[in-house]
């Protein structure tokens, strides 16, 4: 996730000159306000997950893609998590306030679209023992235990948000909108890997969002920006502040002809369908092999029509698949690419592009001492020197392993 120091407010649209034309070009500083043109959902019923395919309309806002690029998005928050957090404060949501770049709106519009408040950040603590008033010694004897406690605070703040400590702490009264706005952070975007190529879609970019829903405290909750795209954003209305950031590390061979290796689970799969795109419209010669792995088949086989006419025109040479939780024992990309590891190291001995995305705590560290491994098995070499040739040659001297992992 990248971090920019202003939230998006509808003030910061494209700036014009005397005439009307525009000046400033939309871009992170000043985002394109996008229509969704379609959503739907990739989950099947009885999904565990809830994985949706976006559309959203580029007509008019100069800006261009790449495959391999990213979408910024700067979400909005839920107003029902917005009204909430007002009648916790005890204020009134049309109270005046000034945002980071002193433009005029409510406490509400505030609230709403230029503060992250869906989690609490640590500054507050301060600011909440400061305005506890001096009887209250219960209030304030767990606050400063939690503020000398660098573990506890984590732990405490992970699953709260500003609602939850002012109902945890009531005694305490913010004296002004402005007084509690300066304890919270700008809104950042969310970057997300394209799902399309402009070769395919023209004036449109596509994305694959993960909704994520989870519930602590005895309250559902739902990702800003995930759910922002997933629920809270309609359908037609151009009201999704987006912008293009570029990729220079994650790209298509720039030979046709070279073979590519892409390796997704999950929505790790975004780019990859983009890539298959660009291949097919490109025409290029390469072959193409997919691993694509998610919880089950019937349910989570994400893009699976793509997959399958990619197949029938002949643009996906090889698919693996690893559904984890259709079987006793877990399965997982990793196990599909040992499984295949003598083929695999033939495409890479014969110059194909390895390319990785996805979650880079657990799956992409696991595809790399896999790729380790086939390299030691497949390739004859000694675990140092096949780690070297991972690390050194693959992913710095030939820059044909790359991954957009997050």
């Amino acid at each position: 996730m990248s971090v920019v120091t202003v939230g998006w407010h509808s003030a910061s649209y494209m700036s014009s000159g005397p005439t009307g034309s525009a000046v400033t070009p939309y871009g992170r500083k000043n985002p394109f306000p996008a229509p969704i043109k379609r959503r739907w959902s990739l989950s099947r019923p009885g999904s565990g997950k809830d994985t949706r395919h976006l559309e959203i309309d580029l007509a008019g806002s100069g800006l261009e893609y790449s495959v391999g690029d990213s979408l910024g998005v700067f979400a909005r928050n839920p107003l029902s998590l917005v009204d909430g957090l007002i009648a916790a404060l005890g204020m009134d949501a049309s109270s005046p306030v000034a945002g980071p770049q002193g433009q005029g709106m409510t406490l509400r519009e505030a609230l709403e679209r230029v503060y992250t408040i869906n989690r609490a950040s640590r500054k507050i603590l301060a600011g909440l023992l400061e305005r506890l008033p001096a009887g209250e010694g219960g209030e304030r004897a767990r606050l400063e235990g939690l503020i000398a406690s660098d573990p506890s605070v984590a732990e405490f703040l992970y699953e709260r948000d500003y609602i939850d400590l002012l109902r945890e702490f009531p005694s305490v009264r913010f004296e002004s909108p402005e007084a509690f706005l300066k304890m919270l952070s700008p809104i950042q975007p969310r970057l997300y890997s394209i799902a399309s190529s402009p070769a395919a879609h023209p004036g449109e970019v596509h994305l694959c969002v993960a909704v994520v829903r989870y519930e602590t405290l005895g309250r559902a909750r739902i990702g800003m920006a995930s759910g922002f795209l997933g629920e809270v954003a309609q359908v037609g209305v151009c009201e999704v502040p987006v912008f293009v950031q570029e990729s220079p590390k994650f790209f298509l061979p720039s030979e046709g002809g070279r073979d590519i290796i892409m390796v997704g689970p999950g929505t790790g799969i975004a780019p990859f369908r983009a890539f298959l795109e660009q291949r097919a419209a490109d025409g290029a010669g390469g072959r193409n092999w997919l691993f694509f792995g998610d919880q089950h088949r019937a349910t989570d086989f994400l893009y699976e029509e793509d997959l399958t006419r990619f197949q029938k025109s002949g643009i996906l040479t090889r698919l693996d698949l690893a559904f984890s939780r259709d079987q006793a024992e877990k399965v997982y990309v990793q196990h599909r690419m040992l499984e295949q590891g003598a083929e695999l190291w033939k495409w890479i001995q014969g110059g194909a592009y390895f390319y990785v995305c996805g979650d880079a705590r657990r799956m992409a560290k696991d595809v790399h001492q896999a790729l380790i491994q086939v390299a030691r098995e497949h390739g004859g070499l000694a675990p140092e020197a096949a780690t070297a040739y991972v690390e050194e040659t693959l992913m710095k001297g030939e820059r044909r392993y790359l991954r957009d992992v997050y």
